[in-house]
């Protein structure tokens, strides 16, 4: 005797090879941009400084400040904690403190009090409130004003040679008439000189621009930046860290209501800072970078599966079945309404078509039952019939089947 053999289910599950050729292409991308990272990062480590180094050559960054001044014989040597700092202050030294408003209130002193003592030159960039009480005593600083070309409008020498200069910022107020006010910014001084004992003074900058290599070649930026940082044959250009040692000794918390959009001076005022100053240049190349992945990966998945193509079904289900099924499932959840709705839609469709009504007006009332009565003689309502309510109870429900058969054999017939 022969026994039938089952026919094996048919797995809807993908392949491993349908699986790699649907994620081979975002691997692809991913390794490209995990490659073009690694070389990117390789081709920068060891040259990526912050802003106003001497050593950086970015927009921000002060190289060619530092090469002009080199090439005029000022030796340029840069400290990146206070001991380096207070140890080079001397007669013959000008110290340039890039971000006094990182420093501690306790380094801020120990600068102040080693300055103080020097004949040298100390140059402050954008001391905020804090900072320009602990570093130059007795000076106020006004709020924010917008950088731009302004006249030096004082005798100070540097500054009238250097002329018109990309100045403002952080503002100034002197303590005493003994003071030089240049490069005023509605009505108040963006440069501020104070004079100590001897030959030795304290120069207030309200902002950096001017030393930046974007500005350097504009106005008299660079005349006013050789005259301020070159006056002695040293320069040390101190670049304040968080990680200095010295920033323990107290609570180790800079002024932050000082720190302006570049780490180097603002004011108490809440003026607005420029949040991307703060994010190295790298990261932002980065976050473009995986941005732009991101589009392209979505773009890729989005395309378009092109048309549909016909599967065999491992089984054949008779359509019989299938509308048992179905109303199994409506009697289950006792849904009279959404079955009663399926029978006189189905049943306006076929009778639509018999009584010359098109598809789009079958479900119309105006339309379908003028065109309905002209063919039966029926005393039914065709209304209630075919657009009525939903029938109360089972019973009512299969004899709403029953007259609907019976209209649309009425129909056919006429």
């Amino acid at each position: 005797m022969t026994t039938a053999t089952a026919p094996s289910p048919t797995s809807t599950a993908p392949t491993p090879h349908q699986v790699w050729k649907r994620a081979r292409g975002l691997l692809i991308a991913l390794l490209i941009l995990v490659i073009a990272g690694v070389t990117f990062a390789a081709v920068r480590s060891g040259t990526n400084y912050g802003h106003l180094d001497p050593r950086s050559a970015d927009a921000k960054g002060s190289r060619a400040a530092a090469e002009l001044l080199k090439a005029r014989g000022i030796s340029v040597t840069v400290a990146t904690t206070l001991d380096e700092a207070t140890t080079a202050a001397g007669p013959d030294t000008t110290l340039l403190v890039t971000g006094p408003n990182l420093l501690t209130p306790t380094q801020q002193r120990r600068l102040h009090e080693a300055t103080s003592a020097s004949t040298g030159r100390t140059v402050l960039i954008a001391p905020g409130p804090a900072a320009a009480s602990r570093l130059s005593p007795g000076v106020r600083t006004e709020p924010h004003r917008p950088v731009a070309p302004l006249p030096p409008s004082c005798a100070f020498p540097a500054a009238r040679s250097a002329g018109t200069a990309d100045m403002g910022g952080v503002r100034y107020t002197a303590p005493d008439s003994t003071a030089t006010a240049c490069y005023p910014s509605d009505g108040s001084p963006s440069l501020l000189i104070l004079k100590h004992r001897g030959d030795g003074d304290t120069v207030l900058l309200g902002s950096p621009d001017f030393l930046r290599n974007e500005r350097l070649d504009q106005q008299g930026n660079a005349s006013l930046a050789l005259q301020l940082l070159g006056s002695r044959p040293h320069l040390v250009w101190y670049l304040p860290s968080l990680a200095d040692p010295s920033a323990t000794s107290d609570d180790g918390s800079p002024d932050n209501n000082d720190t302006d959009s570049d780490g180097n001076g603002g004011e108490a005022s809440g003026e607005e800072s420029d949040f991307l100053d703060l994010i190295p240049s790298g990261w932002l190349w980065g976050t473009l970078q995986l941005t732009l992945a991101a589009v392209l990966a979505a773009i890729w998945r989005g395309r378009r599966l092109g048309p549909l193509v016909v599967e065999r079904l491992p089984v054949s289900i008779r359509a019989s079945e299938s509308a048992e099924g179905r109303a199994g499932l409506y009697r289950k959840a006792n849904a009279r309404e959404r079955a009663a709705e399926s029978l006189r839609a189905a049943a306006r469709t076929r009778i639509a078509r018999l009584a010359g009504v098109t598809a789009r007006e079958a479900h119309t009332s105006d339309v379908l039952l003028p065109a309905v009565s002209a063919r039966t003689t029926t005393g039914d309502d065709l209304s209630t019939l075919l657009f009525g309510p939903a029938p109360a109870d089972d019973a009512a429900l299969v004899l709403l089947a029953e007259h609907l058969d019976a209209l649309e054999r009425e129909v056919r017939t006429s």
